[in-house]
């Protein structure tokens, strides 16, 4: 008979020895590339949530009434909204006038469409809506001061393509060159941008749009956390410029182990034309 053989207890040993050694050199060389792996996946799960909370205050931003950004500090940025606009009749009947005080005016064209197609309802103007004429931030045609807008009383009946627009009385200061007026809608008076405590939050106000800052988180709405605050700035550029200014925003954001940080940067153009 054959004897039966196998393995001794020492060569056991040796081979369970030899496959930590080989085991414990493989994983040193794998842990840099899985390290690296994981960490461009957190790195871009937090470059995503960034860039799209920027977009989203750059469309707000595009919305922004000319003249009305403002920067209080470099957490904060504030901005009136605005819903849609147009141009009014500067003459003959239905005209806005500007040596007096106006109840009405005739806007050039259907107010609920626009080339024969339906306007979303967030761009009809409505009752309770503010009418602005030429806006320019400065004394006597500043809306934060109320110095140019009107509120809408009620439309009137579309005729010709021009459509009555009844608003509270009101002697709007300086006309337009171009005789275009904004609209800010009633449900959006004033938007504000604040990071405070880890969070970016938007608050958007119903009340008439003031003269002093807002900048509180009270009603606000958070639209990103893990916000470093100490590297997030909004800085505005503009209010020597007749044309355009420049939004400049730095999102600085975190992931919850705050192990990973993301610094993102974007600029946005603001159209300041009255």
């Amino acid at each position: 008979m054959v004897p039966m053989q196998g393995f001794t207890l020492i060569e056991l040993i040796m081979v369970i020895v030899l496959m930590g050694v080989v085991g414990g050199a493989v994983a040193v060389f794998m842990r840099g590339p899985i390290d690296a792996y994981l960490a461009g996946g957190r790195r871009a799960a937090l470059t995503d949530v960034a860039d799209t909370t920027l977009r989203r205050i750059a469309r707000d931003l595009h919305r922004a009434l000319p003249n009305s950004v403002r920067n209080p500090s470099a957490s904060c940025l504030e901005f009136i909204p605005t819903k849609t606009g147009g141009r009014y009749r500067a003459d003959g009947a239905g005209a806005l006038r500007f040596d007096t005080a106006v109840t009405s005016f005739n806007l050039l064209r259907n107010y609920a469409t626009f080339g024969g197609v339906a306007l979303p309802p967030d761009q009809v103007i409505a009752a309770n809506d503010l009418i602005v004429v030429y806006n320019l931030g400065i004394t006597g045609a500043d809306a934060y001061a109320g110095d140019n807008y009107s509120a809408v009383q009620s439309i009137g009946t579309v005729s010709g393509n021009e459509t009555p627009v009844n608003i509270s009385s009101k002697q709007f200061p300086l006309a337009s060159g171009s005789n275009r007026f904004h609209v800010i809608p009633s449900s959006e008076t004033l938007v504000s941008y604040v990071c405070s405590a880890g969070n970016l939050y938007r608050r958007a106000d119903t009340a008439a749009p003031a003269a002093a800052t807002s900048c509180s988180t009270t009603g606000a709405s958070v639209i990103a956390s893990n916000v470093n605050c100490a590297g997030t700035s909004f800085t505005y550029s503009g209010s020597d410029l007749q044309r355009n200014a420049l939004v400049t925003m730095v999102l600085s954001i975190q992931d919850s182990t705050g192990v990973e940080t993301v610094n993102l940067q974007h600029e946005v153009h603001v159209d300041n034309t009255p």
